[in-house]
């Protein structure tokens, strides 16, 4: 968990929640990287609850995110916009920060408390640019700002 002071926003906020897609974010063709591996562990120790939410396309994330210290939600690709925005209701959008890269990350992204676009080797949808709070490269990146929140508060503050 992080709390965060940004200049020009009325209160002080708490990510206890990090939400990231799973294709085109966290993986590339179904992949995690060992780095990313390393950083989604790093998130765990400094207190964070991870969710990691897919349609599953290459039929990886099961064995990719086996041992990992994260909750794995797989949903039907029909309904991926309208489901990844649930899970961020119901954890609690206040304290949730959601990351991803695809047109269905949208609804995620505008309503978790922060939003962060990746604009990794899979691209990202152009639309997320201007919901997203934040834009990073890479999703070591998008990792990195967590364990180091005054990035965020830099980036955001007025």
């Amino acid at each position: 968990m992080i709390k965060l002071q940004i200049q020009g926003y009325k209160e002080t906020i708490k990510i206890e929640n990090l939400v990231f897609d799973y294709n085109g974010t966290l993986a590339l063709g179904g992949k995690i990287s060992e780095k990313t591996i390393g950083g989604l562990k790093l998130l765990n120790d400094a207190g964070f609850k991870i969710t990691v939410l897919t349609a599953d396309t290459f039929g990886t994330v099961t064995k990719e995110c086996e041992g990992l210290p994260v909750e794995v939600k797989i949903f039907n690709k029909g309904n991926a916009e309208e489901s990844k925005r649930e899970i961020i209701e119901r954890q609690g959008a206040e304290k949730t920060a959601a990351i991803g890269n695809g047109r269905n990350d949208l609804a995620m992204i505008k309503n978790a408390i922060i939003g962060i676009v990746v604009i990794g080797m899979e691209g990202a949808y152009a639309g997320l640019l201007q919901a997203a709070d934040i834009a990073v490269p890479s999703i070591d990146s998008a990792i990195e700002l967590f364990l180091n929140p005054k990035r965020i508060e830099a980036t955001l503050r007025r």
